[in-house]
């Protein structure tokens, strides 16, 4: 019999991989992005903003205009994906 070895990898582990390299734009309420960034509070309730996140969930940028977001990310040497 063969023995199988599996590497594990942690939350944290897969959160690491992308960071500096990649973040992710979402479309989201704006009701949940005043719960997520710093600057929440001032955007006005009840709109659908992108926002961008690096690769371990850190808000780093929103806007109600997807091109702004990748611009962004551009900017900053960040390979950008979006989730559904």
């Amino acid at each position: 019999m063969t023995e199988v070895s599996t590497n594990h990898m942690t939350e944290t582990d897969l959160a690491n991989l992308g960071e500096g390299h990649i973040a992710y734009m979402r479309r989201m309420s704006s009701d949940e992005i005043i719960q997520r960034f710093p600057v929440g509070d001032q955007i006005q309730p009840g709109l659908d903003i992108w926002a961008l996140f690096g690769a371990d969930g850190t808000p780093l940028a929103v806007s109600d205009d997807p091109g702004s977001i990748l611009q962004s990310a551009s900017q900053n040497s960040l390979e950008t994906v979006s989730l559904h």
